[in-house]
């Protein structure tokens, strides 16, 4: 399930998206067009800013802007990034394995299946960018 936090950051990603073109484009404009609280997307936008999604000017018609086109943001990508894993389970995730605890098991039909939801989430989140996302 999508955090309330990667629903914002979507919210704020594809605002950008649709001004593209335009520039910088303040926080506060974000905020109050996405009804985001403010603090929230600032701690938001600093995240995607660390993780090379976005950039940032300073001063006077300064503020928030992609770093790359639209085209080029995966959705997984954004979904790794403010979310964390995509998989169900932490033993069939690719960037964020680890061994499930109180697994003693070789063999497991429970990894086996969450592994297919994996692979089948993945093929849509990875082929799908924030283009796509716009309305």
């Amino acid at each position: 399930m999508l955090s309330k936090k990667s629903q914002y950051a979507f919210r704020a990603l594809t605002y950008l998206a649709e001004h593209f073109e335009e520039g910088p484009v303040a926080i506060s404009e974000i905020a109050k067009k996405k009804k985001i609280p403010i603090k929230f997307l600032e701690s938001i936008l600093l995240q995607l800013k660390k993780e090379n999604i976005l950039e940032s000017k300073k001063g006077k018609g300064g503020g928030y802007f992609l770093k790359l086109k639209p085209n080029q943001i995966k959705v997984a990508a954004v979904v790794r990034i403010v979310n964390g894993p995509i998989s169900m389970l932490p033993c069939v995730s690719l960037y964020f394995y680890k061994r499930c605890k109180d697994c003693d098991r070789k063999k497991c039909g429970l990894k086996d299946v969450m592994t297919e939801v994996r692979d089948a989430t993945l093929n849509i989140l990875e082929n799908r960018t924030l283009s796509d996302l716009l309305v």
